[in-house]
């Protein structure tokens, strides 16, 4: 069971009395006070001595990272790079992965703008084709199409684990199932899964994952990580190197480094690291699955009380639901519904169809307002929600 007053307690952002409803984790979380403090303290320690002896200074806290970041998604620390962001993970991975005129890329149906323009430009650059897994009639995608489409020119299969744009939560394991069949690589989008949805890579079998530090895992913007499956990590070249991903042992030779550390640069943000550490370990600490099961019992709660408003239309689609909320009110665009709440101390977003277009224009759909509710959100906050929106 999840103890909800440490944790908003933990959550200097989150006062009850200031008034704020905080439904955002899905763009970017409040961060618990163990990361803010991680932070800041690593910063003063820079301005005190230099960023090279502060760091040199946590080098046994820097590598505790990937080791928390392996115990929260069962895999070994070596197998695991970190980055700034889950757009720099995903991406690095997939220019790495040999593509060639002919080759087939598949991506899902509500895959993110930044994979779905990436994998364009490299189909572009070397003759290969980008194609559509459909999706099935509740929405999430359609295994028995991809099993239909795949064969030996697939060469990558783009998963998004939840897209950014609703609840769905796609069959990642079936999917990769099918992919693997043929010699595909999986590359899995978890940027809106990590923290709010167990994520096993030995379960998933996946041959790479892209995460995010900022949403639902709450550390710091600037963070994120990739996993890449270790015989893979010791194995590909990275399309871009340094002296961290590689070493200089010969004046015409060079040598990759022997893990995952090949897709990491040396020159990072270190308080940033140090704050994703610390939010990982917090959650671990909490217990990810009671983490888990209060995300997704507060976004179940919108799912039931939102469709009692007239006018207002929750737009989540599959069989299995994320801590992702989205809708639509009738005659209100979804930008106002987002500034009007905003005048109540009350955070949602827009998702716009540029960021899941294949998605969004299916449904026919220009934006959807999205709530993402952690687990730091009280049920009588949620329900001060609905009832300021009932009132638009």
């Amino acid at each position: 069971m999840l103890d909800v007053t440490r944790v908003r307690a933990d959550t200097p952002g989150y006062d009850a009395d200031s008034g704020l409803v905080f439904l955002d984790s899905a763009g970017s979380s409040l961060p618990p006070r163990v990361v803010l403090d991680t932070v800041v303290g690593h910063l003063r320690r820079e301005a005190e001595v230099g960023g090279y002896r502060a760091a040199n200074e946590r080098l046994d806290d820097l590598a505790a990272i990937k080791t928390a970041i392996g115990a929260l998604i069962n895999a070994p620390a070596s197998s695991i790079a970190l980055s700034d962001s889950a757009s720099r993970s995903w991406s690095d991975f997939f220019y790495s992965v040999p593509l060639a005129e002919g080759d087939r890329v598949l991506i899902s149906e509500a895959d993110y703008a930044s994979n779905a323009i990436a994998a364009l430009q490299r189909a572009r650059a070397v003759g290969a084709t980008v194609e559509k897994i459909p999706s099935d009639g509740s929405g999430q995608l359609d295994t028995d199409a991809l099993a239909a489409m795949v064969d030996e020119r697939v060469k990558l299969v783009s998963v998004l684990h939840a897209p950014t744009n609703g609840g769905l939560v796609n069959p990642a394991a079936e999917a990769t199932v099918i992919a693997h069949s043929v010699g595909a690589l999986v590359l899995l989008d978890a940027c809106q899964s990590a923290g709010q949805i167990p994520l096993d890579v030995a379960e998933l079998d996946v041959d790479a994952l892209s995460v995010t530090g900022r949403k639902w895992l709450r550390g710091p913007r600037g963070t994120g990580f990739l996993y890449v499956r270790p015989e893979l990590a010791a194995a590909m070249e990275p399309q871009r190197l340094d002296l961290h991903s590689g070493v200089w042992d010969a004046p015409d030779r060079y040598r990759l480094a022997p893990d995952a550390t090949r897709f990491e640069f040396w020159e990072c943000d270190v308080a940033a690291r140090l704050g994703l550490g610390a939010a990982v370990r917090y959650l671990l600490d909490l217990g990810p699955e009671n983490v888990y099961a209060a995300i997704a019992a507060r976004a179940e709660h919108l799912r039931k009380t939102l469709p009692q408003i007239s006018g207002v239309t929750v737009r989540d689609l599959g069989i299995r639901h994320s801590g992702i909320v989205s809708f639509t009110v009738d005659g209100v665009d979804s930008v106002a519904v987002r500034d009007r709440l905003a005048e109540q101390d009350i955070t949602v977003t827009v998702s716009h169809a540029s960021s899941t277009l294949l998605d969004m224009t299916a449904r026919g759909l220009t934006s959807v307002v999205r709530a993402s509710p952690h687990c730091f959100v009280g049920y009588d906050e949620l329900d001060r929600f609905v009832a300021a929106l009932a009132a638009l």
